[in-house]
């Protein structure tokens, strides 16, 4: 009979498609990238935040973002606005694992109160003392941060051995000049808030070094596009105040991450459309995988540029004690000249 002999022969073509007809391989998981540290990394300064129930300020136009979309990584996002080294150690480094492929991290501007060494400054002087306040800043680099460095680079190893790690530093903020009518940074204040920005990133530079990392210092990428410079990569005073003084868009796509991204993967990056529309796509789920961490985020303080109020009891009762007008902004300005240049004799 015919029909057994072809069924006979049916099973066994099934048979040899079964052996000669390799399965597909799974796809391969995307690479592990867990960033860390402050708000130059979390992407203060670029307006859209996610909703991930945190004030963190996450942003998926800050460049661990934009270089996770370029590179299809999986990025963990644990980068949190306030951040400093000890907030890190205790609330982020739980992200790594031996698997962790890339790490970013920028962390000790807060260490050094920086946003509260510029609300000082940016206040006139004879209701204020930048110069002691930079003092204090540059005391805390030099004594403390780099034993808290250390501290922080050898658990960051220890938990991901394999990891590509990459240290961001932070940019000169001024360029010698103030624009905004609502603050006061003279040109020595500015010079000295630079230096101490140059101070952080040699110390934080050594550190990375010592730990067998990679350190990329933004001074020169950033030279020309500080606060108040024609094409601004950093906002000045800001709307919310809390964007004041960060790196904008710019900053981050055209200043971080060609400077980050190659050291960080080894090859360049390109932030193109595609990148950053893939970004603004990844932001529900980045926003979902963070909120999970939004109890351990609630311990970090945020640290929060703030406006000069020359309305205030205290401001009134520095005014009178000056012989300055709050009526009459030359006024205002003479003594906070005046003032400024006292404090700075007496260094």
């Amino acid at each position: 009979m015919t029909i057994p002999r072809l069924r006979s022969a049916a099973a066994a073509l099934a048979l040899l498609a079964a052996v000669v007809v390799p399965a597909q391989p799974a796809a391969a998981a995307p690479a592990s990238y867990v960033a860390l540290g402050d708000s130059y990394s979390s992407g203060t300064g670029t307006r859209v935040y996610l909703a991930d129930g945190t004030t963190c300020q996450r942003s998926v136009h800050a460049f661990p973002a934009l270089i996770a979309s370029a590179k299809g990584y999986a990025l963990d996002f644990r980068a949190c606005s306030g951040a400093t080294v000890a907030d890190v150690a205790a609330a982020q480094l739980g992200a790594l694992t031996p698997s962790t492929s890339f790490v970013s991290v920028s962390v000790g501007g807060n260490d050094a109160a920086f946003a509260a060494v510029l609300t000082e400054c940016a206040k006139p002087a004879w209701m204020s003392n930048c110069t002691a306040a930079i003092d204090r800043a540059q005391a805390v680099i030099t004594g403390q941060l780099p034993g808290r460095l250390g501290s922080l680079y050898g658990q960051i190893r220890a938990r991901a051995p394999q990891a590509s790690v990459t240290v961001a530093g932070y940019p000169r903020i001024f360029n010698g000049e103030d624009c905004n009518a609502a603050t006061w940074f003279s040109p020595t204040e500015e010079a000295r808030l630079n230096a101490t920005a140059d101070l952080l990133n040699r110390t934080t530079g050594a550190a990375a070094t010592a730990a067998g990392f990679t350190f990329r210092d933004p001074t020169t990428a950033f030279t020309g596009h500080a606060v108040c410079d024609d094409v601004e990569w950093l906002n000045g005073l800001a709307s919310p105040v809390s964007d004041s003084y960060h790196p904008n868009r710019s900053g981050h796509a055209v200043g971080y991450v060609p400077l980050i991204g190659p050291a960080l993967t080894g090859a360049p990056v390109a932030v193109t459309t595609a990148t950053v529309q893939a970004a603004e796509l990844s932001a529900p789920a980045l926003a979902r995988d963070q909120r999970a961490h939004a109890a351990q985020d609630a311990r970090i303080v945020p640290e929060r540029f703030v406006l000069p109020d020359l309305t205030s009891a205290a401001a009134q009762a520095a005014a009178a004690r000056a012989g300055v007008d709050l009526s009459d902004a030359p006024s205002i300005a003479r003594a906070d000249r005046a003032a400024g240049a006292l404090q700075e004799s007496r260094r």
